[in-house]
């Protein structure tokens, strides 16, 4: 476990840092969540992150706190406090204390990974940088940009990719149409909610021309990628 680079997130809403953890997962680090500020100290002593995603209010005692005895133990982890408070005081409480970030809810994944890749370069602690994404025999390979199914070469276009992309980064777990169109249009889309179906479509003659079927459709909800269910 040494040699690999420890995230800790801490939330109490546990499928948020679920969610949080399993894409750092897919990026490459090793993570353990905590749903409490007690939790987060214990943790932080067994687990030795490299670094902490804090959310700010916690059940017990708010991250701030939390950031105070993580440095009496000892701990040099760099923070990244992630909170729905939006308030510069806030921030600049949350900065002053140690932090080394701040991201508000809700946030975008790819920068959440973004600034917790800044952050460990800084810190010296940087993760490997070959990122691969894989689900069954599909894989993403994000340094060469380049997909692949059972071995052969998915040709995508750049919408096409960035909508692969987040269905992995989310494997089995389904996303409303709302949440794709802002993730991969971010609202760039005319108004014309039939582009995400439309886009699905070309993805699945490209990516689902080879069995099993992973791009399914989950009806009055959204999409998923996920194993055909038996």
């Amino acid at each position: 476990m040494d040699e690999e680079t420890r995230v800790l997130v801490v939330d109490d809403e546990t499928n948020l840092a679920e969610l949080v953890a399993t894409a750092l997962r897919y990026a490459g680090f090793v993570t353990a969540t905590a749903g409490t500020g007690a939790g987060a100290i214990a943790q932080a002593s067994e687990f030795r992150p490299h670094l902490v995603i804090l959310d700010v209010m916690l059940p017990d005692f708010d991250g701030f706190e939390v950031s105070r005895r993580l440095g009496e133990s000892g701990s040099q982890a760099p923070i990244l406090f992630l909170t729905a408070r939006d308030a510069t005081e806030d921030k600049v409480r949350g900065l002053t204390v140690g932090g080394d970030d701040y991201v508000t809810k809700p946030f975008s994944l790819d920068e959440l990974i973004a600034r917790v890749r800044v952050i460990l370069r800084r810190s010296g602690h940087q993760a490997e940088s070959h990122t691969v994404l894989t689900f069954a025999d599909l894989e993403m390979d994000e340094d060469l940009r380049e997909v692949r199914r059972a071995g052969e070469l998915v040709e995508l276009t750049a919408t096409e990719y960035r909508l692969l992309r987040y269905l992995l980064i989310n494997a089995r777990r389904v996303l409303t149409r709302a949440q794709i169109l802002d993730h991969v249009w971010k609202y760039d889309f005319g108004g014309d909610a039939g582009i995400l179906e439309t886009y699905i479509s070309y993805l699945r003659k490209k990516v689902d021309r080879k069995e099993p079927s992973l791009i399914h459709t989950v009806r009055g909800m959204g999409y998923v990628l996920r194993l055909p269910r038996s």
